[in-house]
């Protein structure tokens, strides 16, 4: 137990601290307020509070813990809305009131409410069990089992297991390990700034599929890696991420707001309940975890919001789940630190930020990965991080410290959002390092032609690029049909394959194979295009083919019909292509004499 010496802001220091330990809990004042030892000075801690610290005067106690900043996790976390430091929004609104009072202190899960619990019928008394071992489960929700599992560092024979209904804190199980009898309940604790133990990383080798065009034929992210999604104000980030935690086929969505505005984050918690789960028409929230820290919220708990988010992922994870992470936004949790730093006074980095914020960046996004439990399942914990540089500067440390560890990279272009064009991902910025490791999965389970059609319109869209250039120097009448037919074709692609509408029901998501077939169509009749112009034929012409129509209402088809349809427009575009040639007097071998 020590006391205040002295407050500023949130950072508090305390003296006559003996036997505090760094990221040690404490609480702090009359109120009780929760903080965390950041550093130590002798008998002096310096405390970063999680809440408000006006009305703290110096020389009241403060008391340790003597446990680092942990989350407690088990049946009824799913569904929830937390802030920063696992305190459920919710339950604190009906206690306190809309506002939440300082010092609430409110358990993260709900101790009185029972659970079904159905133990694994193989394990039985005298049976051995493991780190990780499942146990058994619960139907937390429509969607969700929730797997019981032995904790980290148990390991032995099972004395007694039973099933029935019980509360998170009843005794499910007790294992006979090292010598002494463990109690195993439904709820375990875990620190949030270590990462949970498994036992070996996997390759990431199969994709995060998430519906969206852009995303899954030219830029894909593998279950288990890290995407970066960087823009200005406007560009759509929030929405970006909206769509893939609706869309994306992971089981389980953690989705934090960390320092984002009041009313984008008021948009977030009143959408998401609403929002049904497209693959079985559940609600959404069914397999989602919100956690809510805004930016007019305590500065210190906003820091906390990615390590209480990354760590709950981790724990669905060890179930054998894949879990999607989407962290809105990792810029206002380095300014966090950033604040945090210069209150500590320590020597800043560039543009103010600690010097150690590559580091820290680094080590959130490599908690992510595809691994084997210690339980023996395969599991994986996917994050996409949104970055706000200032002024859609990337340059800018945040954005950089971003781009050195991620391997899918996002780029949001105002100038596409502001001509309606959503996802506002400029196709020419944007990269995916996982193209490579993905080949062998698209091979096999979409085919060969896939990974052909991907580099073909990517280098047919970076020439687009190159044509435009030319025709702002010397107008479109300059150019040969050839480039004018690319330049139609490239528009083609833009508008009606990497364009989406978040609000209709059929193109807000897309199918692997869908994307796989509307794209060759594309191709395809670009292809014929080219011929075409290269033989005499006018771009008006082609253009005015009542198949190009047909190509652009492909993202209209309902997913059952597109493959026969597919199949209708290849046919149409050869069988009209050739009747427009022979129209025109051209011989296949090139035009008459």
């Amino acid at each position: 137990m020590g006391s205040i010496e002295r407050i500023s802001g949130p950072l508090v220091v305390a003296n006559d601290m003996f036997g505090a330990s760094m990221y040690d809990v404490v609480r702090v004042g009359t109120g009780k307020l929760i903080g965390e030892i950041i550093k130590l000075e002798g008998e002096k801690a310096i405390i970063q509070v999680y809440e408000d610290t006006s009305g703290l005067r110096p020389g009241e106690k403060v008391v340790s813990t003597g446990k680092p900043l942990s989350v407690e996790l088990g049946p009824g976390i799913l569904s929830q809305i937390f802030d920063g430091v696992q305190r459920p929004l919710t339950a604190i609104k009906a206690k306190s009131g809309t506002f939440i009072k300082r010092g609430s202190d409110v358990e993260a899960i709900d101790r009185k409410k029972k659970w079904e619990f159905h133990a694994d019928k193989k394990i039985k008394r005298g049976s051995h069990v493991g780190e990780g071992s499942v146990l058994g489960y619960v139907d937390e929700t429509g969607l969700i089992k929730h797997y019981i599992m032995v904790p980290a560092g148990v390991s032995g024979t099972v004395q007694s297991i039973k099933s029935g209904r019980f509360s998170v804190d009843d005794t499910v199980a007790a294992v006979k390990s090292g010598g002494r009898l463990v109690k195993i309940s439904m709820v375990q604790t875990r620190p949030v700034r270590q990462g949970s133990r498994f036992k070996s990383k996997i390759a990431a080798e199969v994709p995060l599929i998430t519906g969206q065009r852009v995303i899954d034929t030219l830029f894909p992210v593998a279950k288990g890696g890290t995407a970066g999604i960087p823009g200005p104000f406007g560009a759509g980030k929030t929405v970006s991420l909206h769509q893939l935690a609706k869309y994306s086929d992971a089981s389980i969505v953690i989705y934090v707001g960390c320092g984002e505005r009041g009313n984008e984050m008021t948009e977030v918690l009143t959408e998401f309940p609403e929002l049904k789960d497209p693959k079985t028409g559940k609600p959404l929230m069914e397999r989602t975890v919100l956690i809510a820290n805004t930016s007019n919220m305590p500065v210190a708990a906003r820091e906390a919001s990615i390590y209480t988010g990354i760590t709950i992922a981790e724990y669905f994870r060890d179930m054998g789940y894949d879990v999607a992470l989407m962290a809105d936004s990792t810029s206002r949790w380095a300014e966090a630190m950033r604040e945090i730093s210069t209150r500590l006074e320590e020597m800043p980095g560039e543009e103010g930020y600690p010097s150690y914020l590559p580091k820290r960046i680094a080590d959130f996004y490599e908690r992510a990965g595809r691994v084997e439990t210690l339980g023996g399942s395969i599991g994986s914990v996917s994050v996409i991080g949104a970055v706000s540089p200032p002024g859609g500067d990337l340059s800018e440390p945040v954005s950089q410290g971003t781009l050195r560890v991620v391997k899918t990279f996002w780029s949001l272009d105002a100038a596409l959002a502001s001509s309606r064009h959503f996802p506002s991902i400029n196709w020419l910025n944007s990269y995916s390092l996982y193209l490579g490791a993905l080949k062998k999965w698209y091979d096999e389970n979409i085919g060969e032609r896939f990974e052909v059609d991907r580099a073909s319109a990517m280098k047919l869209l970076q020439r687009e690029a190159e044509l435009k250039d030319i025709v702002q120097l010397v107008g479109e009448d300059a150019l040969p049909d050839t480039g004018r037919v690319l330049l139609e074709v490239g528009r083609l692609i833009r508008e009606n394959f990497l364009r989406q509408n978040a609000y209709d029901e059929v193109d807000a998501y897309t199918s692997l194979k869908k994307q796989d077939l509307m794209m060759n169509a594309m191709l395809h009749f670009g292809e014929k295009a080219q011929e075409a112009a290269g033989k005499g034929v006018g771009t008006d012409m082609i253009m005015a083919l009542d198949v190009v129509k047909k190509i652009a209402r492909m993202k209209e088809l309902k997913e059952e019909a597109v493959e026969a349809e597919g199949k209708k427009i290849i046919s149409e575009t050869d069988s009209q292509f050739k009747k427009l040639v022979a129209e025109h007097g051209i011989e296949e071998e090139g035009v008459k004499s």
